[in-house]
């Protein structure tokens, strides 16, 4: 059985670089560089554990598509379980355009298919009862799943003695607290972005940020900081982690990567600071490639990097 199950956004990105300007209405212009990758956040981050050799399955819901075969290969070929990602038969594959422009500054066009319909009534607890930790990637991307329906699943996971986290993404309709505060008591970590947590605390301090989650019931609150690291509080401990200065290439899957290097920590036993470190070292070595776990490495090349480059 895994060790880890990642539950969440599974997408097909593919990537142009560099991209600095749209073609005309009815025109074709050329770029040096076009690929295709997985992305979302339940893949990144799984692909992430399993890089660094945490036993990880992923679950979710793809279309029945070029695209879903693609992600599903793509796991498979990783040493991920996939046996918790189902495919529709009518929604395709999610996907996303992503335009690199020439400072690795992004956009992007996405389309959320089968994400969207995936149910609680669809999770495969024998999947999951096995497991140390649950980790719900992609919080407000599942419009059927988030909210209630996965604050079920987050509270039968702890029944079965799984430890759980939660990660988000940005809340485009503007509900943010009306959907995530149900899962908040269920969840022993949450790892969003401090731009994603200020939109849900509707505080702006980051101290008080944390402190708004963890009065809805968060055990451990990590932020992401961009620049300026991590933050991270509980109801015992309380710091901040600077990040490892890279030369950046891409800095899509960022986020996901400081997931999977945190999550890795916590699995292994380490203390909180060394494994927020540990998921800073992911994040930087993310960043240093195209695509959002091309720059990923194994656990003993991680930690030399941690250990070899100052903070």
């Amino acid at each position: 059985m895994a060790d880890v199950v990642t539950l969440g956004i599974l997408v097909a990105d593919v990537l142009a670089r560099p991209v600095d300007e749209w073609p005309e209405r009815g025109l074709l212009v050329t770029v040096p560089e076009m690929t295709l990758h997985i992305g979302g956040c339940a893949a990144n981050t799984g692909i992430g554990l399993a890089k660094m050799g945490v036993d990880t399955a992923v679950v979710g819901k793809v279309g029945n598509d070029g695209f879903g075969d693609f992600v599903i290969n793509f796991l498979k070929k990783s040493g991920i379980d996939t046996r918790g990602v189902r495919r529709d038969p009518q929604a395709s594959t999610s996907a996303t355009m992503v335009m690199v422009h020439s400072d690795g500054e992004r956009s992007f066009i996405h389309h959320i298919g089968a994400n969207a319909t995936l149910r609680p009534e669809e999770i495969d607890f024998e999947v999951i009862s096995g497991a140390k930790l649950l980790h719900i990637a992609g919080c407000f991307l599942m419009p059927g799943f988030d909210g209630e329906p996965a604050a079920e699943v987050l509270r039968r996971a702890k029944e079965l003695g799984v430890t759980t986290s939660l990660d988000t993404a940005w809340d485009a309709t503007g509900r943010w607290a009306e959907i995530v505060d149900p899962m908040l008591p269920h969840v022993d970590y949450f790892m969003p972005s401090v731009e994603e947590a200020r939109m849900i605390a509707g505080r702006e301090d980051p101290r008080e940020v944390a402190e708004v989650l963890l009065d809805k019931g968060v055990g451990t609150v990590a932020l992401k900081m961009g620049g300026e690291g991590a933050y991270v509080r509980n109801g015992e401990v309380e710091f901040s982690v600077p990040i490892f200065a890279v030369e950046a290439v891409d800095a899509t899957g960022a986020g996901d990567a400081f997931a999977a290097g945190f999550i890795c920590g916590l699995v292994h036993g380490w203390d909180l600071e060394r494994a927020t470190r540990l998921g800073n070292a992911a994040g930087a070595l993310c960043v240093t490639a195209m695509g959002t776990t091309s720059g990923l490495r194994s656990l003993e090349e991680t930690v030399r990097f941690m250990e070899s480059h100052g903070a």
